[in-house]
């Protein structure tokens, strides 16, 4: 029977092209967010395996939910405790989830409600869940959501060609009038350029929407790490407004990214302390 360690990746945290538990968060509070890491991961292996078939990949992830209340892969067991002793909503688990169902059964989105809908599965909840972890006000859902949705969609322009050629997944609303064919080229063509640089202005739109959202956090560290995470989105905007992801590097390097975030967390520390 496959377990869901056969089909683990070997990705971690200090792999994902945003900060994930970073020193910046107070030790007490790392713990819980690297559980919540920790499960994503090994759900996420199952979803993007390419090699195991859609029946075993939702037997897999049904197993996950079923470890949630205690029987069930470690990463899931693991999570549903921290949940539990900490009192934290199982739903941030259960919609992560449901993305990843979505992802092994349904290849495309027809619009942009529909792909912010997957976000809300997909992205919100891990916002919402460390915001949960450091007993946040949830008046601060809304800006949280902006930004995660927008982290979402960077992700899925970055990795276009990429989900596309490995594995048939195509993110980018069809009704932008997209030629799939267009994706497994070596190089984007001047139509899929255009679709692409649209919506980077929507997803700026998005990081507008959350440019507020690290100073609505009380806790100073997790307002420092969130401002880091925005200005590496707005960064990575910039880049996919110029770059072509079929033929060049979108992603930061891990100095750059260490700079640019601190550039942003350092500041906010300071307010902070003022």
């Amino acid at each position: 029977m496959t377990d869901t360690a056969d089909l683990a990746s070997g990705k971690g945290h200090h792999d994902e092209n945003f900060p994930v538990a970073s020193f910046l968060l107070r030790p007490e509070h790392r713990a819980p967010v690297m559980a919540y890491y920790r499960f994503a991961r090994a759900a996420d292996d199952i979803a993007d395996n390419e090699q195991a078939t859609q029946a075993t990949k939702l037997d897999l992830l049904a197993r996950m939910r079923a470890g949630l209340d205690g029987d069930g892969p470690p990463e899931a067991v693991a999570l549903g405790a921290v949940m539990a002793a900490r009192g934290i909503d199982p739903i941030h688990a259960h919609d992560l989830l449901d993305a990843f169902v979505r992802d092994v059964t349904e290849a495309r989105c027809a619009d942009w409600d529909d792909l912010i809908g997957y976000c809300r599965l997909s992205a919100m909840p891990v916002g919402r869940f460390v915001l949960d972890v450091h007993g946040e006000s949830r008046e601060t859902w809304p800006a949280n959501d902006a930004l995660c949705a927008a982290l979402q969609v960077i992700n899925h322009l970055q990795d276009c060609g990429k989900d596309y050629r490995t594995l048939g997944r195509v993110y980018i609303p069809l009704d932008t009038g997209i030629d799939l064919a267009d994706l497994a080229r070596p190089r984007a063509t001047p139509a899929l350029r255009a679709i692409i640089t649209a919506l980077v202005e929507r997803t700026r739109d998005l990081l507008d929407r959350s440019a507020g959202f690290s100073a609505m956090i009380r806790d100073r560290r997790l307002a420092a790490e969130v401002a880091a995470i925005h200005r590496l989105a707005v960064s990575l905007c910039d880049r996919l407004a110029t770059r072509d992801p079929l033929s060049e590097r979108v992603h930061h390097g891990k100095l750059e990214a260490a700079l640019l975030g601190l550039s942003a967390a350092v500041p906010a520390l300071l307010r902070r302390a003022a």
